[in-house]
């Protein structure tokens, strides 16, 4: 099972009831984010998940929005008694970005490891998820991320017994752990389908998010301006309009999008959701501190 919560929904600047960009990921009880703009912390002391758990966070680029939120959640990491090592992803420049944000949260309990990325796509692992980063249209380097969990094959307890290996046991095979010559894949079925999110923002429509969204149960796209009026700051600016997004989860055919990175100009994201559903019928506007719940399919 996946989890996930929109900590923060809008784009460029707060509103009274919407923070600015932040996702929260949990899977097994180990968590990630994607993005962390201003809000953050407060978006994580409501929802309720915790700090001391979160090991890492996912940066998509260096607009403020996306990131001025650093310096306090590393602090209240610190505040949680953190100490195992604290990973950060993002685009070239990284390590200026982190240095500069840390000038006022200099001393933590914790190592902050960095890993930058550098132009194409990049696959690594976190918290059990496999990502994806892929690169958009901002302007600036900027990138969307795929998070996959996939699912083993199922335990077949007929091939234990045949390979001897005692009941008491099984769970540790299950968990892909050897018992003796015995490997976790000498049990198990074929992986089974898993579940998958894609979260991009910030860029004007490419085919990467159509590549990387094929099929995931979740896709978050931008939904920063609400209809054609906005064409021409969406193109000046590089954001997409309702529509757009809706046109790529079209040809992607996720089971759901949902809209996120609102301007402040748009005061109910609901009122342009017409606009979108017209293209992709299955298109929600997403609301600070919403939670979603992707379970494996049933067999």
């Amino acid at each position: 099972m996946l989890e996930c919560c929109t900590l923060g929904t809008g784009g460029a600047l707060p509103l009274p009831d919407r923070a600015l960009s932040s996702l929260y990921v949990r899977v097994n009880g180990r968590s990630l984010l994607i993005d962390c703009g201003e809000g953050t912390q407060t978006g994580i002391r409501k929802l309720g998940w915790g700090f001391r758990c979160i090991d890492g966070l996912l940066i998509t680029h260096y607009h403020g929005d996306h990131c001025s939120g650093v310096p306090g959640l590393l602090l209240s990491l610190d505040k949680a008694e953190r100490t195992e090592p604290f990973h950060i992803w993002g685009p070239v420049g990284l390590k200026r970005i982190i240095d500069g944000l840390r000038v006022i949260a200099p001393a933590l309990s914790f190592p902050v490891e960095l890993h930058e990325l550098h132009g194409g796509c990049e696959e690594f692992s976190m918290i059990g998820l496999n990502i994806t980063a892929f690169p958009v249209n901002h302007g600036i380097p900027c990138y969307g991320y795929r998070l996959h969990l996939p699912r083993q094959g199922a335990f077949q307890p007929e091939k234990a017994r045949a390979l001897g290996v005692p009941m008491a046991n099984w769970k540790d095979l299950q968990q892909g752990v050897p018992v003796g010559d015995v490997l976790p894949q000498d049990v198990l079925g074929a992986p089974r389908q898993g579940v998958s999110l894609l979260y991009a923002t910030d860029t004007r429509p490419v085919p990467e998010i159509v590549q990387h969204g094929q099929g995931v149960d979740l896709m978050f796209l931008e939904g920063m301006y609400g209809d054609e009026t906005k064409r021409p700051q969406a193109l000046k600016n590089r954001h997409m309009l309702f529509a757009e997004a809706a046109e790529l989860a079209r040809q992607a055919q996720p089971r759901q999008l949902v809209l996120t990175h609102f301007s402040n100009c748009i005061d109910d994201p609901e009122e342009y959701l017409p606009n979108a559903r017209a293209i992709f019928p299955e298109t929600y506007a997403a609301a600070d501190g919403q939670c979603f719940v992707l379970q494996y399919p049933k067999e």
